[in-house]
C-alpha cells in the first residue's frame, strides 16, 4: 500500500512538473523531449515516441523517439491509418496492447529497421477539442504488463502535451505572420527601385548562413533575421530622383542616400517589438576602421547584427546588376571582401561568409 502510493506521487509530481513546463516554454522541442521523458517515467517504460500528423497528408512521423533506438525510430513515417499508433490517430481512443505481435494492427516495419522488439505498449491520442495532434506511446513495461492505470495516466500527460503543442504552433503561425508581413513592407520598398528586387531576401539569407556559420544562439538568429529584413526601411524615406538614379549619385546626392540609416531607424523606433534590432538597421553601413555613416563607430563598437549585415549588403550589390555597371562574379566579389577586410569589414565575419561560399562550391 505504501509502495503504491509513493508511486501515486511521483507520478503526480511528474504531471506537475510538466504543466509547470508547459506554462514556462512555447519551444515545441523541449516540450516533446519532456513530454517523451514524462511518459516512460510515468509508466515505467523503455522507450516511448511521439508521433505527429502531418496535416497535409495525414500521416504520422516520429516527431520524437527516446531510448537506445530513438535516433533511428525519427525517421519513420506511418501513413494514415496505419499500425496501432495509425488506429488510434483515427479513432481517438486510448489502446492498451500486452502482446504486439498477436495484434493484427501492428506495424513490425519500425523493429525491422530499428532491431528493436516491440513486446508491448499503450498508446493514447494527442488531441484538442479541434483536432487530433498525434499519439503517445510507451513501449515495453519493464516490470510487468501495462494497465489500465498506465493508460489513464499517460492520457492526462497526453492533454498537456496537446495543450502545450496547440499554443506553441499559435505562437510560431503568429511569429511568421510578422515576419511575413516585415518581408512584405520590405519588398514594397523594393518594387520602387527594379534593379534591387529580392535584394532583401538575399541578404537575409547570406546573413543567416553568416550567423549559422557562427553558430549565434536562436534568439539572436530570429533578431538577425529581422534587422536583415528591414534594414533598407529607410529608403522609404529617399526621393525617387535619388533612388532611382541610372547613374552614380554625386556628393550632395550621396549625402541624402546614406539617410536612409537613420530614417529606418526613426521607423523602427515606433514599433516597440523592434526596436531592439534598431543597431543592425541604423549601422549596417559602418567601417570597421570608423569611416563609415552615420555615427562613425568602428571595430567592435559597430553593432554584431550590423557587421554581418554589412557583409551580406556588400557582397549581394557587388554580385547583382546595377545601372552603371555589370554584376561581378562572386569569385570576384569574395576576393573585394577580402581585401577590405579589418578596413570595410570585420574579419571573423568576412571569414564565416567564404567558408560558407566555399561549402556551396564544393557541394556544387
Amino acid at each position: 500500500m505504501k509502495n503504491e502510493l509513493q508511486r501515486k506521487v511521483e507520478q503526480l509530481t511528474t504531471l506537475m512538473d510538466l504543466s509547470a513546463l508547459v506554462n514556462s516554454t512555447l519551444d515545441t522541442r523541449e516540450i516533446r523531449r519532456r513530454a517523451i521523458e514524462a511518459a516512460t517515467t510515468l509508466v515505467n517504460a523503455e522507450t516511448g515516441s511521439l508521433l505527429l500528423i502531418d496535416q497535409s497528408t495525414g500521416d504520422l512521423f516520429f516527431e520524437v523517439a527516446l531510448g537506445d533506438k530513438g535516433t533511428v525510430l525519427n525517421e519513420i513515417r506511418l501513413a494514415k491509418g496505419q499500425g496501432i499508433a495509425g488506429w488510434v490517430a483515427d479513432n481517438g481512443q486510448p489502446v492498451i496492447i500486452n502482446d504486439t505481435r498477436s495484434d493484427p494492427r501492428f506495424y513490425q516495419g519500425a523493429d525491422k529497421k530499428s532491431c528493436f522488439e516491440t513486446r508491448n505498449m499503450v498508446c493514447v491520442p494527442v488531441k484538442t477539442k479541434e483536432k487530433p495532434l498525434g499519439v503517445l506511446q510507451a513501449i515495453n513495461k519493464k516490470d510487468a504488463a501495462f494497465d489500465e492505470d498506465d493508460k489513464n495516466i499517460l492520457s492526462a500527460l497526453a492533454n498537456q502535451v496537446a495543450s502545450a503543442i496547440e499554443n506553441a504552433n499559435l505562437y510560431h503561425e503568429l511569429k511568421e505572420t510578422f515576419y511575413d508581413t516585415a518581408q512584405a513592407l520590405a519588398e514594397t520598398i523594393e518594387k520602387r527601385d527594379p534593379y534591387t528586387g529580392g535584394h532583401t531576401q538575399r541578404v537575409m539569407n547570406y546573413s543567416l548562413e553568416i550567423g549559422r556559420t557562427m553558430g549565434l544562439p536562436d534568439n539572436e538568429m530570429e533578431e538577425l533575421r529581422l534587422a536583415a529584413i528591414l534594414h533598407d526601411i529607410g529608403k522609404i524615406g529617399v526621393r525617387d530622383s535619388i533612388l532611382l538614379k541610372n547613374d552614380r549619385l554625386d556628393r550632395d546626392e550621396t549625402v541624402l542616400m546614406n539617410q536612409h540609416t537613420e530614417f529606418g531607424a526613426e521607423i523602427l523606433e515606433h514599433v516597440r517589438k523592434l526596436r531592439h534590432i534598431i543597431p543592425g538597421v541604423r549601422n549596417h553601413h559602418e567601417k570597421f576602421d570608423g569611416t563609415g555613416y552615420p555615427d562613425r563607430l568602428c571595430g567592435d563598437a559597430i553593432p554584431l547584427l550590423a557587421r554581418i549585415i554589412a557583409v551580406a549588403d556588400t557582397f549581394d550589390a557587388m554580385t547583382t546588376d546595377r545601372p552603371y555597371r555589370r554584376a561581378l562574379s562572386r569569385q570576384t566579389a569574395v576576393a573585394e571582401l577580402l581585401r577590405f577586410t579589418g578596413t570595410q569589414f570585420d574579419a571573423d565575419i568576412v571569414g564565416c561568409f567564404v567558408r560558407h561560399i566555399d561549402a556551396l562550391k564544393e557541394a556544387s
